[in-house]
């Protein structure tokens, strides 16, 4: 049974007769399940059960549940969520091709995929693909909520089978898939029937391009494909090869180009950079646009204005409904940071850094000119604010809530580089995470912050508590247990808390302390558990600080906790390549809280 296919347009229909899904970026393929475990076959009939094996053990787990409906086929997509909106192709075409077993395995456990479903093709053996596709999608929702599976798409879920969701506005879903760098748009239509290997327009597919600015230096006669490039640091970099997309005047005025200034060598020519064009592509991959197409010529830009950076600007736009005011202005001179580059990295890890900052009152530290300079706190939202930013008036104060990716911009945009949160969110009095500080006297000392950490997890670790760790972006360090929605007080959590931190200091009082005054602590480390308490805030995971490097408050594995950690190595550029290569150390975060049975260590600490 192979995948109906997608016809291409380049506008997305409109009319009752259409509804619109999310297009993301992964393997199509389909979900065939008549035992146990069930078949993930690919557009090509390929078996790839051995390369995603958290969708199969996740399905196993929940055979019982399902065994009445088999058999069961699904058509949907494998992918690796970047957002609500987006896939990150890269990572699942990694994992494709991976065949080690253990490598696989470790990947898995990184970079956890999804199948988001789309269709029910069979159900308890019956045939569905003969019927309107609006009375599947009806029945898809229906099987899903029976088994107690997500009927709409979100990328911290847990649950490793999701229902795609479905749009009658095409504008809306257009809109946010501008807003968070989709793949782009499918338009169905709602009567359509399912066909195999057969590409139909009852299915279109409209995507969302990016426009590259690249130097052409490079003409193969051969072939009749350009080769542009551009320029990472001093050197001209090739990151496309195209000839699609060209008319033929356009490619007439390429080639006399080439043959009245480029010099040619065994059927290639080759030319100084001295022209650019855009480029249409969906993605970079790391080493090339992916499915190019030329788009214009660019007179109007010098060939050094193609460049990494603004590579990475052209392939993230900034969302339409965000104003950016002097993009250029130096924001970290030391390492040569302006705003552009700042508003690139809250984009990047805003995926990240956004469930921490949802529905909690924000307080952020600006520094309107740079850092280091002038700063200040600022609670209160201006009396103007955009249609996408949310607030809420707590004691005369009104508070912004960042509840999405176009407030951190707007927030970035005015150089708020400091984001502090509460907590607990707004729906709640009581805590959702604890959280200990540790505070060595200066950086110098920062070996004190590592040994108190890895003695506090033991102490955890005795108590079965699941324990994350961040580096403060400071001189310091912080460790987080995450708990069970509104279920403890502050009162509650501050008896863990102060019998953590003195029992420490009845242990090691050569190295720790609770003295509150600094020139009482001796040159040791400060253990605060003062600070956790309602009204006080802490530096969100993911968040800049305002030091002259602009150094990350950067979430850890426990195992990086060692003597070769150095907080000075979590600045932009290499946060966002640690994102990269070893994922989110602070994944499942929510899911562990609510698990955690702190109850029980109340119980033991008040003597129950």
């Amino acid at each position: 049974m192979k995948p109906m296919l997608l016809t291409d347009t380049d506008e997305i229909p409109v009319g009752d007769e259409w509804i619109y899904e999310t297009k993301y970026d992964g393997f199509r393929c389909t979900l065939e399940w008549l035992e146990k475990a069930p078949i993930l076959k690919s557009r090509n009939g390929n078996v790839l059960n051995k390369m995603f094996p958290e969708i199969i053990d996740f399905c196993s787990e929940m055979y019982e549940s399902i065994k009445a409906y088999l058999p069961l086929f699904l058509d949907g997509e494998l992918v690796y969520l970047a957002n609500d909106f987006q896939s990150n192709f890269t990572i699942v075409q990694q994992r494709g091709r991976m065949r080690n077993k253990e490598v696989i395995l470790e990947h898995a456990k990184i970079f956890p995929c999804h199948y988001i479903v789309f269709d029910i093709l069979k159900y308890r053996g019956e045939d569905q693909s003969n019927r309107q596709l609006t009375t599947r999608k009806q029945m898809l929702a229906k099987v899903l909520s029976g088994l107690e599976l997500p009927v709409s798409v979100s990328y911290e879920e847990t649950k490793r089978i999701q229902a795609i969701d479905v749009f009658e506005d095409s504008d809306e879903l257009w809109s946010k898939i501008k807003v968070y760098n989709g793949e782009g748009v499918i338009a169905k239509k709602a009567t359509s029937k399912w066909l195999s290997d057969t590409r139909s327009k009852s299915w279109l597919k409209i995507k969302n391009w990016r426009f590259i600015s690249v130097i052409v230096f490079k003409y193969d006669t051969g072939n009749g494909y350009f080769s542009g490039g551009i320029y990472q640091g001093d050197s001209l970099i090739e990151v496309v090869t195209f000839k699609q997309g060209l008319q033929e005047e356009e490619m007439k005025t390429l080639v006399t180009f080439f043959e009245a200034n480029g010099n040619k060598i065994n059927g290639t020519w080759s030319i100084e950079p001295s022209i650019c064009v855009d480029i249409a592509c969906i993605d970079f991959d790391g080493s090339k646009l992916r499915e190019p197409r030329f788009n214009a010529f660019r007179f109007d830009i010098n060939p050094d204005q193609c460049n990494w950076q603004q590579l990475q600007r052209q392939l993230q736009p900034i969302p339409e409904s965000v104003s950016i005011t002097h993009p250029e202005k130096p924001v970290w001179p030391v390492n040569g940071i302006d705003k552009n580059q700042y508003l690139l990295y809250l984009q990047t890890i805003a995926p990240y850094m956004m469930p921490f900052l949802k529905e909690r009152l924000l307080t952020v530290i600006r520094y309107p000119h740079g850092v280091p300079g002038e700063n200040f706190y600022q609670k209160n939202s201006p009396e103007i604010t955009p249609d996408f930013v949310s607030t809420q008036i707590i004691d005369d104060t009104n508070f912004v809530i960042c509840n999405n990716i176009e407030t951190l911009m707007w927030l970035g945009n005015q150089l708020a580089i400091e984001l502090h949160i509460p907590f607990q969110p707004i729906h709640t009095e009581k805590p959702t995470e604890i959280v200990f500080d540790l505070d060595p006297p200066s950086v110098y000392e920062f070996h004190l912050a590592i040994d108190a950490a890895l003695k506090m997890k033991a102490i955890f670790d005795q108590f079965n508590l699941k324990s994350f760790i961040k580096t403060s972006g400071g001189k310091g360090m912080q460790i987080y247990i995450p708990l069970p929605f509104n279920t403890f007080s502050y009162d509650e959590t501050s008896v863990f808390t102060e019998f953590v931190c003195k029992f420490l200091v009845e242990q090691y009082p050569q190295w720790f302390t609770t003295e509150r005054l600094k020139k009482n602590r001796n040159n040791k480390l400060y253990l605060d558990y003062v600070q956790h308490r309602e009204g006080k805030t802490i530096i969100a995971p993911y968040s800049a600080r305002g030091n002259e490097k602009g150094l990350i408050a950067t979430p850890l594995y426990w195992n990086e906790v060692n003597d070769f950690l150095r907080p000075d190595k979590f600045t932009i550029h290499t946060v966002l390549e640690r994102i990269r290569v070893v994922g989110n150390p602070f994944r499942n975060f929510r899911v562990i809280g609510e698990l955690q049975d702190f109850k029980s260590i109340l119980d033991q600490l008040k003597g129950k």
